[in-house]
This record gives structure tokens, C-alpha cells and sequence, in this order.
């Protein structure tokens, strides 16, 4: 009885260790619900003066506190604040939140289990008590590096998922280089088409006073007025342009419109942006290894080869060994051990199917990585086509407003001469203006030309290590 009751008792004893034992080192649910009413808000109440955005400003580029808040403020400096607010940065630290929580999921190792069995046997002749309690482990193995090969796909996955940041950081900057540029020239263009207009405007009140003098006929000041009608809806088209361009502006930073009150944005268009770096062959052969995109993409490939391992070495079975112990409570207190092995037969099933979908995951994925270098490639070429032919096009167009400025000047030195009215002075004034118009917008043409250059080449902007880091306001 003695000994029944002390096996019984370190039963007791082993059964409260396990209940107690469970709980330790759980995680425990925190609910933290949204409120979009309060996240709505905050969205709106961003500012290019926010103390936070200051703070990041300071803590990684901090000649940009110097005057605060800032009046005037250009591409990098904008780009800064569009990595401090922009959301799409946020959703991408979190998914490589996610892939970096994948390495322990992979690295976890399978649980033991304990089963407690009681066995009921009133035939034993002189048993003290009928029941046998008898307890089982088991003990899972895995074999043929299973953990390892999981472990190296998640940390490839991490890997890509990290990529993937810098390739959202270049294309908020490429959008705000977009849109910055938009606007700056659709600015410019509301001050040369305001010239041309009150230009178009003088040639028609000119021409009209001829026509009530019977100096012509009503058909020559047809064409004035419908090219007067022609420049004022074209004003109006640009000055839409500059309120559509500031709004995506704000849009690429991640802030209200009305956070740009208040606030100039300067871009140099007097001449296009150096484009000799970005041609040369290194940049160029570079861009179709390097991307962040193509490492990316890469990275998702390396996971694939190590999911086929995975998949592969799923043909060898784990293996689980099962001790067991049960108490013989008869007249002798038999103890009873024993040690059971567990082995899956592949038999029926050697894991063909999910080795097959691996495979033509990894091929999916080599293919990928074809197509995204194909596309740069392409991308490539056609920047470069464009800047070659927008390269001659400007020439085409500065030539030409070069010849219309000489025929301004001898129309304007006839005019003080004498030897012509101001009719004609202001023709050729308008002229000039739409030479000067049509080279404006060669010059912008060949900006965007080199800007596609730079994305394609993703230079010369290197992504900093901020980029990586969460900020509080993205929290509030």
C-alpha cells in the first residue's frame, strides 16, 4: 500500500508539474482594435512642420532642421519626409515583420506529448486496487534536415520581404520626382501661356480695330480669335495641371494637400539633369543584377530551391520514440517500462505531389526573374531611345526659338525705325513666345526622359538605413 500510494502520489505530482508547466512563456492576446475615425484624423492633421518629422529629419539628415519649419523645399528634401510619412514604406517593414517572425516559426521543433492511460483489470487475484495507471511519452525526431531547410527558406523569404522596402522607398521617391516635376512645369507653363495669351489678346484687339477701320476683311481675324480662344483654354488646362500636380505631390509624401499651404517647391527645369552617369554601360549591365527588385526576386528563388529540399527530404520519414511506463498494483507491485518506435512506411505516398509543386514553384520563380530582367532591359533601352530623340528634339526646338528671337529683334529695331506698326511687333512677339513654348516643353520632355533613365538604373539615389526603421507617427 506504501508503495501504491507513493507511485500514485508522484503521478499526482508529475500530472501538476505539466498543468502547471503549460502556461509558463504563453503569449497572452492583446486586443488593439482600429478606429478610423482616429486614424482618419491623424492623416489629415500631417503637417511638413510635425516635431516628429523634425525629430527623424534630425536624427538622419540633420541640415534640414536648421530653419524650421521649412519655406522652400526640393526633391531630396522632400524625399526624406515621404520616407518619414509615406504608408506603403509602413505595409512593407510589416511584411518583413512577418517574414522575420517565419524564421521561428521555422525554427521551432516539434512538441513531445504525454498520454496518461488508466487501465482497469478486476481479474488479478489478490490486486490491491483494479486499476493500472500506466503514462506514455512521445518523443518526435525529425531526420534528414528538415528544420535546417525550412529555417534557410525563411530566412531567404525575410530576406526578399527586406528587399522589398527598398524597392517601395524608390518608388515613392520616383513618384514624388514625378509629381514635383509636374508640377514645376505645369507652373512655368501658366506664366509663358499668361504671355501668350495677353500676346494672342493684343494681335486680335489690333486686328479688330483694322476691321472696323476697313483696313481687312472679317476672315483675317478669324484665325486670331480662334487662336486667342485656343491659348486661354491652354492656360486654364495648365493652371488644372498645377492643382492636380501639388495634390499628387502630397499624395507622395503621405500628407494632405493642405500640409503644402504655405509651402514652395523648387525644381531647377533652366537645364535637364545630368544623363552621362546613367548611360554608361557599367550602370546600365549593373541595374539587371543589382535592382532591389531583381535581388528581391532572387532572394524568393533561393526559398524555392530550399522548399524542393524540404519537400525532398519529407520522402524520409521522422521518427517518434514512445517510452512508456505502467504500475501493476497486485500483490508483487509490478512496474512495467516500455519503449515503442514510430516510423511512417512511405509506402503508399513518397511525397510526389508536394515535390512536384515545388518544382514548378522554383521554375515559376526562375521565370519571374527572367521576365523582371527583361522588363529592366526594356525599360532601359527605352529611356535611352527617349533621351536620344528628346536630346534632338530640343536642339530642333532651341534652334528654332533662336530664329524667332532674331526675327524679333529686327522686327522690334523696323519698329522703332519706323519702318513697321505694332502690329507686327507684337506677331513676332508671339511667335517668339510659342518657340519659347514648344522649347519648354522639349526641355521637360527630355527631364522625364532622364528621370526614366534613373529609375530604370535605380541611381543615383542610394536608399539610406532609415528606410528600415518604424517611426511613432506612422502609429498614431
Amino acid at each position: 500500500m506504501r508503495q501504491l500510494s507513493s507511485v500514485a502520489a508522484q503521478l499526482r505530482r508529475l500530472l501538476v508539474l505539466i498543468c502547471l508547466g503549460l502556461p509558463c512563456g504563453c503569449a497572452h492576446y492583446e486586443p488593439k482594435p482600429l478606429a478610423t475615425h482616429d486614424t482618419a484624423r491623424s492623416l489629415r492633421s500631417r503637417t511638413l512642420a510635425d516635431d516628429g518629422l523634425r525629430s527623424f529629419l534630425e536624427a538622419n539628415k540633420p541640415e534640414l532642421t536648421k530653419e524650421w519649419p521649412r519655406i522652400v523645399w526640393n526633391l531630396d528634401e522632400l524625399t526624406w519626409a515621404a520616407f518619414y510619412y509615406h504608408p506603403s514604406l509602413e505595409v512593407a517593414r510589416a511584411d518583413w515583420e512577418v517574414a522575420q517572425a517565419g524564421i521561428k516559426t521555422a525554427g521551432g521543433r516539434p512538441n513531445p506529448t504525454v498520454t496518461v492511460t488508466p487501465a482497469y483489470d478486476s481479474g488479478i487475484a489478490g490486486n490491491f486496487s483494479p486499476w493500472l495507471p500506466t503514462i506514455i511519452f512521445d518523443l518526435p525526431i525529425e531526420t534528414a534536415g528538415k528544420r535546417h531547410r525550412r529555417i534557410e527558406q525563411a530566412k531567404y523569404l525575410s530576406a526578399s520581404a527586406r528587399l522589398n522596402i527598398a524597392t517601395a522607398a524608390w518608388q515613392i521617391r520616383s513618384a514624388l520626382r514625378n509629381s514635383v516635376l509636374d508640377h514645376a512645369a505645369a507652373d512655368q507653363r501658366v506664366s509663358l501661356m499668361q504671355q501668350q495669351v495677353a500676346l494672342q489678346q493684343e494681335v486680335s484687339d489690333r486686328l479688330k480695330r483694322q476691321l472696323q477701320a476697313g483696313a481687312i476683311a472679317t476672315a483675317e481675324i478669324t484665325s486670331a480669335r480662334v487662336a486667342l480662344a485656343k491659348a486661354i483654354a491652354e492656360l486654364a488646362d495648365a493652371q488644372r495641371q498645377v492643382a492636380t500636380a501639388r495634390v499628387r505631390v502630397a499624395d507622395s509624401i503621405g500628407v494632405p494637400v493642405s500640409a503644402l499651404a504655405g509651402v514652395s517647391l523648387e525644381i531647377d527645369l533652366s537645364g535637364p539633369s545630368p544623363a552621362e552617369p546613367l548611360l554608361r554601360a557599367e550602370f546600365r549591365d549593373t541595374a539587371v543584377h543589382s535592382r532591389t527588385d531583381i535581388l528581391g526576386a532572387l532572394s524568393e528563388y533561393a526559398a524555392t530551391q530550399f522548399a524542393l529540399q524540404l519537400e525532398i527530404s519529407k520522402q524520409y520519414p521522422d521518427v517518434h520514440l514512445s517510452p512508456g511506463y505502467s504500475w501493476n498494483q497486485g500483490s508483487q507491485g509490478d512496474s512495467q517500462w516500455q519503449l515503442g518506435l514510430t516510423v511512417e512506411l512511405p509506402v503508399l505516398n513518397r511525397n510526389q505531389g508536394p515535390i512536384a509543386e515545388a518544382e514548378a514553384r522554383r521554375k515559376a520563380a526562375a521565370a519571374r526573374v527572367l521576365a523582371l530582367q527583361a522588363r529592366i532591359i526594356g525599360e532601359i533601352d527605352g529611356a535611352v531611345a527617349l533621351y536620344d530623340a528628346g536630346q534632338k528634339n530640343l536642339a530642333a526646338l532651341q534652334s528654332l526659338k533662336a530664329a524667332r528671337q532674331a526675327q524679333r529683334e529686327t522686327t522690334k529695331a523696323q519698329f522703332n525705325a519706323g519702318a513697321t506698326d505694332r502690329l507686327d511687333l507684337a506677331s513676332s512677339e508671339l511667335e517668339f513666345n510659342a518657340a519659347a513654348l514648344a522649347e519648354f516643353d522639349a526641355r521637360v520632355q527630355l527631364r522625364q526622359a532622364i528621370d526614366a533613365l534613373e529609375d530604370a538604373v535605380q541611381r543615383p539615389f542610394e536608399m539610406p538605413k532609415a528606410i528600415y526603421e518604424a517611426h511613432a507617427s506612422n502609429a498614431r
